[in-house]
């Protein structure tokens, strides 16, 4: 794990493509990766543990649905790793972490065949890396938005960060020293059958949430207000547009979303190191931008000088 000294200095810098976590796929789901056996070995195994949340036909009811269209602009671009990953460290909700590697292979098989995908003479592997190898469905172009509400910039640059992206930042790089799953003795919160050690988003909410579920949605809140970056009229604090047609920018922002996927990847492992690890992505994307655009050399970040000189690199 990357320890506190090397990593803090960087957590507190905010303005922001990483490498990805996985490999570039070789074969999809339609590639007929599962059995039929597999499927319904899946099929009673997911009636037992998951069809009270997601539906007796993976329609969804308390939790997402398993198929349909809604499920595929989730994980059709993903490997099948991550949705094995996913019922891994989190299925089923009321006792997650205790499937099997096998009995989760079997899931996927039953989803797949669900979501009628063919199948094969050849069992879905368990292990990592032959899940890694396999996309789930190949993306598809997204169409065109016909007469999208337009939506003009309220904060300037400085309040989306101080308001979305530096808190959401630094609930994850509280990570590298609490583990958000470790159970406390005090101040404890009912979590259906377990108790967890509240994890403060500057305490608010610390009553509310267990520590992964901010972890998790810290995540999505880096990857989903990155694009806020480029939104057209928006202002620096010094009143200098902020340069969102700059392709240094763009990518800037576009660097800033993958950190979010990738520590959001993190905390779907349930795993306090391999959040710790992804801190680095975020103080990267940061990093990369300030260096061009907020920290300006031969001056402090509060001189006049330095604040009047920001978004412009």
């Amino acid at each position: 794990m990357n320890t506190l000294a090397r990593l803090l200095p960087r957590a507190l810098l905010l303005v922001p493509l990483v490498p990805a976590l996985h490999s570039q796929p070789s074969r999809t789901a339609n590639d007929r990766v599962y059995t039929a056996a597999q499927a319904a070995r899946g099929r009673t195994l997911y009636r037992e543990k998951c069809a009270a949340c997601h539906g007796d036909m993976l329609e969804g009811k308390v939790a997402p649905p398993l198929t349909g269209s809604g499920f595929l602009a989730v994980w059709g671009a993903q490997p099948l790793s991550d949705l094995a990953g996913k019922i891994r460290s989190t299925m089923p909700a009321d006792d997650p972490g205790k499937l099997k590697p096998s009995d989760i292979a079997d899931l996927v098989a039953f989803i797949l065949q669900t979501g009628k995908f063919p199948g094969g003479p050849n069992e879905l592997a368990a292990d990592e890396a032959a899940l890694k190898s396999i996309l789930l469905a190949a993306a598809k172009p997204r169409a065109a938005a016909s007469q999208a509400p337009a939506f003009p910039p309220l904060g300037n640059l400085n309040q989306v960060m101080r308001g979305i992206l530096f808190p959401s930042s630094n609930i994850i790089f509280n990570v590298q020293t609490n583990d958000p799953g470790a159970p406390s003795k005090s101040s404890e919160i009912a979590t259906g059958t377990r108790a967890t050690k509240p994890f403060s988003w500057t305490d608010w909410g610390s009553g509310i949430y267990t520590g992964w579920q901010m972890v998790d949605y810290a995540a999505v809140a880096i990857t989903e207000s990155a694009p806020l970056l480029l939104t057209p009229g928006r202002r620096c604090e010094n009143g200098r547009p902020v340069p969102v047609d700059r392709p240094d920018w763009i990518k800037f922002a576009e660097e800033m979303a993958e950190a979010g996927r990738i520590a959001y990847r993190a905390s779907q492992m349930r795993s306090q190191e391999a959040v710790s690890d992804a801190t680095n992505e975020i103080a990267d994307a940061c990093l990369h931008c300030h260096q061009v655009y907020r920290d300006k050399r031969g001056s402090r970040p509060a001189d006049p000088a330095a604040l009047a000189a920001r978004c412009t690199p």
